[in-house]
C-alpha cells in the first residue's frame, strides 16, 4: 500500500501492548489529522517516540541513516553529547506518513523554530496530577494558571496532555529571549500557586508535593512538549486534544483517542482557533521570575543535600 509516495507496510500488526490498535490505525489517524498536526510541527526540530515490534519504546532525535533524502532536517549541536544531531522537520503529509510507517507514535517538537533556540515561540505550563484519578484537580489548577495569566494581560490555549494532565501554551513575542521566557513561566507558576497553595505546588521533588497538582514551569529552552493532536504511547492510544476553557470541566482525557478524535474534530482545527496572538512579556513578570531558582537545578542541589544528611 502507498500514500503520497510512501510505502506503508505491516498495517495489520498490533501497535504496542495495550494499544487496542494496529499500525494501520495509527497511520489512518495521523493522515486524518495531518492538516492540523503538520502546522504545529513545521520548522520545529522533532523528537518522536517509536514503538517497534518486540522492543522497548524509545525516543528518537537523530534521524537514522536510512531516512529518505526528501525528509527535511535541521542540524543542531548537542552540548551534552558533544555532537551534531540531525533533527527531522515534519513539514508535510509525506514526512508524517513516513514517520507513521516507522511506528512513531508520539510527536514532540521544540518550542523554537529551526535553529532559533534562543527565541521560543511559546511559554508552556505542564500540569501534572497527584496519584490517582484526579483530573478534576488538574482542571482546577489550570484555571489558577488562566487567572494568573489574565492578571498580567496574557492568555493561553489549553489541551489535554494525552496522559493525565494538561498543557497551557502562551504565545510570546518572538523577540523574547529564552531566559526571559523561562523566568516568566516560573513567575506565572508561582503566582498561580499563591492563589491556592492547598491545591497547587511548584515543588519539583515529588515527595514535596503532598498530593497537590504540580505546576511544571521547566518546559523552556531546549525542552520539547507533546504536540497538539499527537498520539501518546498509553493504553488505548489517547491523543493530546485541544479544548476550550469552557469545556475543560466537562471532559476526561480518555475521551480523546486515535479512534474518537477525528470524528470529534470534523473539519475544525480547535488548536489554531484557540491560540491567541503573541504578546510581549510584562517586565514585572520577567523580573519576578528571575528571582525564582530554576526548579531542576534547585532540586538537584536539594537532592544532594538530603543524600548527605541521610549518610550522616
Amino acid at each position: 500500500m502507498e500514500r503520497d509516495g510512501v510505502a506503508l507496510t505491516n498495517l495489520d500488526q498490533p501497535l504496542f501492548d495495550g494499544a487496542d490498535a494496529t499500525k494501520g490505525d495509527l497511520v489512518d489517524y495521523l493522515d486524518a489529522v495531518h492538516t492540523r498536526l503538520v502546522p504545529v510541527l513545521a520548522d520545529r526540530p522533532l523528537s518522536v517516540i517509536r514503538a517497534l515490534r518486540d522492543q522497548p519504546s524509545f525516543m528518537q532525535k537523530n534521524l537514522p541513516k536510512y531516512t529518505p533524502e526528501w525528509v527535511r532536517r535541521q542540524p543542531i549541536w548537542a552540548e551534552a553529547s558533544k555532537r551534531e544531531i540531525s533533527y527531522a522537520l515534519c513539514n508535510d503529509r509525506r514526512t508524517l506518513l513516513w514517520f507513521a510507517n516507522q511506528r512513531a507514535v508520539e510527536y514532540h517538537p521544540t518550542l523554537f523554530q529551526l535553529d532559533q533556540w534562543a527565541h521560543p515561540t511559546h511559554m508552556v505550563l505542564d500540569l501534572d496530577p497527584p496519584a490517582g484519578d484526579s483530573f478534576g484537580l488538574v482542571v482546577q489548577a489550570a484555571h489558577l494558571i488562566r487567572q494568573a495569566l489574565a492578571v498580567c494581560g496574557l492568555t493561553g490555549a489549553v489541551k489535554t496532555s494525552g496522559s493525565k494532565g494538561v498543557h497551557i501554551f502562551v504565545p510570546v513575542d518572538p523577540a523574547s529571549g529564552v531566559e526571559d521566557v523561562a523566568a516568566a513561566t516560573r513567575a506565572i507558576a508561582a503566582r498561580a500557586e499563591r492563589l491556592d497553595p492547598a491545591l497547587a505546588t511548584t515543588a519539583f521533588i515529588v515527595e514535596d508535593r503532598h498530593g497537590k497538582v504540580f505546576l511544571d514551569s521547566t518546559r523552556a529552552g531546549g525542552a520539547t512538549v507533546a504536540a497538539a493532536y499527537s498520539p501518546r504511547l498509553r493504553p488505548g492510544v489517547p491523543v493530546s486534544f485541544p479544548l476550550s476553557w469552557e469545556s475543560l470541566d466537562q471532559v476526561s482525557p480518555s475521551d480523546f483517542t486515535i479512534r474518537t478524535a477525528p470524528g470529534l474534530l470534523g473539519s475544525s482545527d480547535p488548536w489554531a482557533s484557540a491560540m491567541p496572538p503573541p504578546h510581549p512579556l510584562p517586565a514585572d513578570l520577567v523580573a519576578e521570575g528571575h528571582t525564582i531558582p530554576v526548579a531542576r537545578v534547585q532540586a538537584m542541589h536539594e537532592g544532594k543535600r538530603r543524600a548527605r544528611a541521610r549518610r550522616t
